[in-house]
């Protein structure tokens, strides 16, 4: 029993390296994919031996169909924010926005939704882009601290990751769980929920962004 737990350790260091090297930054995570890959095909041709031709073909099919995914999503994202930024809609909410609402709650919660929004149909970096630059003079304006709208953003954004239609995560995910996006939308909605609430949370506690 204890050889085979011996055995199995070098297959189950690799989440310890990936968890470390990202929790305490010594890696981006693309720098610790390709560590992740490179650490694979090693454990399998030298210590487990059971790497052959096949499995790397296999492998490398698999990856190119799920490249191909993101890419046309990240693609059909890039449409959605230049269609986004051609039509003014951000600019059009803000100075609505500053015109129709006084409350400093009012904006958070309008702040929210546009994010919740873009989210759903822009990739994370597009979204950060395009709404940064339009919600820092509203912020300013209503007194909401620069770090508790980047929190907000970026919980809103990740969120967004998850959501449809156009959610990078969500479709991955469903690819390799090999399930349809409905099922797994539906096993995801307790945690759109603790999601949510979270959010809720970290836009009207700001002590939970600001001092924790």
């Amino acid at each position: 029993m204890a050889r085979r737990g011996v055995y199995a350790l070098p297959a189950l260091m690799l989440p310890v390296f990936v968890l470390v090297g990202l929790r305490f930054g010594f890696a981006t995570p693309t720098e610790i994919s390709t560590f992740a890959v490179v650490y694979s095909i090693v454990v399998s041709s030298v210590i487990y031996r059971d790497m052959t031709w096949e499995r790397i073909t296999r492998s490398l099919v698999f990856a190119g169909a799920a490249s191909g995914v993101v890419l046309l999503l990240i693609m059909g994202s890039s449409c959605a924010g230049w269609i986004m930024t051609l039509e003014q809609i951000p600019e059009r909410f803000i100075e609505w926005a500053q015109g129709s609402i006084h409350s400093q709650v009012g904006v958070l919660a309008l702040m929210n939704l546009l994010m919740l929004f873009a989210g759903m149909f822009i990739d994370l970096p597009a979204a950060i882009l395009l709404l940064g630059p339009l919600f820092v003079p509203l912020a300013n304006a209503y007194h909401i601290d620069l770090i508790q709208l980047g929190v907000m953003m970026v919980v809103n954004l990740a969120i967004g990751l998850y959501s449809p239609p156009v959610g990078t995560t969500l479709f991955i995910g469903s690819m390799l769980a090999k399930a349809s996006i409905g099922q797994t939308v539906k096993e995801l909605l307790p945690f759109y929920g603790v999601g949510l609430i979270v959010l809720g949370m970290m836009t009207y506690i700001p002590a939970m962004t600001l001092r924790f």
